[in-house]
């Protein structure tokens, strides 16, 4: 028997060839369009305006991926909540909503692990499973919408895996996700980071969208950039912040350079130093990261003072900062904790 068509993952265009090749009239797209991204039902038979008929045909072939919510931890700090969703195929991924005077902004995983190995992070200790289909990445936000029952205006794809390297689904996800007759969520309301995959960079530069695009730098200089990101050994620093200059080239949309800040590491007045004249003269926006520690390693968070040292440097030379506030510190706020600690626990039960 072959596997059910994935049919939330197809854009309105394919849609319309899906239902073309089944004889069914175009129109019949757009009806099913709304119904899995606007109303964002689960099922087929909640699809009222079709045909019982065409229901139980699209039953038959198509499946609607949806995630199941298996945990849920709510920040006591600051009402950040922490989603460990359940997968079909019986993996589970995070996903992260944090409110803000703003509006509603959703972290979510483009893959089930990540094999990109950066020192600092707990999302790769197990390296990659696999990559996420669009569907599967839309649902994280789907879900996370009807949990609180509010809209979510903005978009981080910054959890678990290395976007770039599922780069084909998430081209897809992001034009599902910002499309007029879906869930429309603003281009510019959408940020998509990479450890620095520099064709992937340039290719999606080439597509000039209007999303921001988030650079995890986390070094000044390339020694210390292969100390913390293995990438580093294929990209070398200067071929990366090239990229993000082509990006900006491209597509008009300033660049983020999120930067953690790990003790004794890369936190120090010649780090500062090196870091503004690696980025000097770029329309750029820098994000200090007090680092998070995670068990599995030995860094730890520069200090306050350190911090703050640090950005006035920065500031000095011209440069945009801002010290991400820390969110979800009390429910393991670190990008992958969650998924390792359930990981434990069922191999333990």
């Amino acid at each position: 028997m072959s596997e059910k068509t994935d049919i939330k993952s197809m854009d309105l265009e394919e849609l319309k060839t899906f239902f073309s090749d089944m004889g069914e009239k175009a129109f019949r797209a757009k009806q099913v369009y709304e119904w899995l991204h606007v109303r964002q039902v689960e099922s087929f038979e909640e699809m009222t305006n079709l045909s019982k008929t065409l229901r139980e045909r699209l039953d038959e072939t198509c499946r609607i991926i949806t995630l199941r919510k298996e945990q849920v931890q709510i920040s006591k700090l600051d009402g950040t909540r922490k989603y460990l969703f359940l997968l079909e195929d019986g993996n589970v991924i995070e996903s992260v909503l944090m409110k803000y005077k703003h509006g509603n902004s959703v972290c979510i995983s483009s893959q089930v692990g990540c094999r990109m190995g950066c020192r600092f992070c707990a999302s790769t200790l197990d390296g990659l499973v696999r990559g996420l289909a669009p569907a599967e990445m839309l649902d994280q936000i789907y879900q996370i919408g009807k949990d609180i029952g509010e809209r979510i205006s903005n978009v981080v794809v910054m959890g678990t895996g290395e976007p770039m390297d599922n780069f084909d689904n998430l081209v897809k996800f992001i034009t599902l996700l910002t499309d007029e007759n879906g869930l429309h969520i603003s281009q510019r309301n959408l940020t998509v980071s990479t450890c620095g995959i520099v064709p992937r960079m340039r290719e999606l530069a080439d597509k000039k969208l209007a999303i921001t695009l988030a650079l995890s730098l986390h070094a000044s200089n390339q020694k210390k950039r292969l100390e913390l990101m293995p990438v580093a050994n294929k990209y070398d620093i200067h071929e990366v912040i090239d990229a993000c200059r082509y990006y900006f080239e491209q597509t008009g949309r300033r660049v983020t350079f999120e930067y953690s800040l790990v003790g004794g590491v890369n936190d120090t007045k010649e780090d500062a130093k090196e870091l503004t004249e690696l980025i000097h003269g770029m329309n750029c926006h820098v994000n200090l990261i007090p680092v998070n520690p995670i068990r599995e390693r030995d860094y730890v968070q520069s200090n306050a003072h350190v911090i703050e040292a640090f950005k006035e440097k920065l500031e000095r030379s011209g440069l945009t900062v801002t010290v991400r506030r820390e969110m979800g510190r009390d429910i393991d706020g670190a990008c992958g904790q969650l998924r390792r600690k359930y990981k434990e626990n069922q191999r333990l039960a």
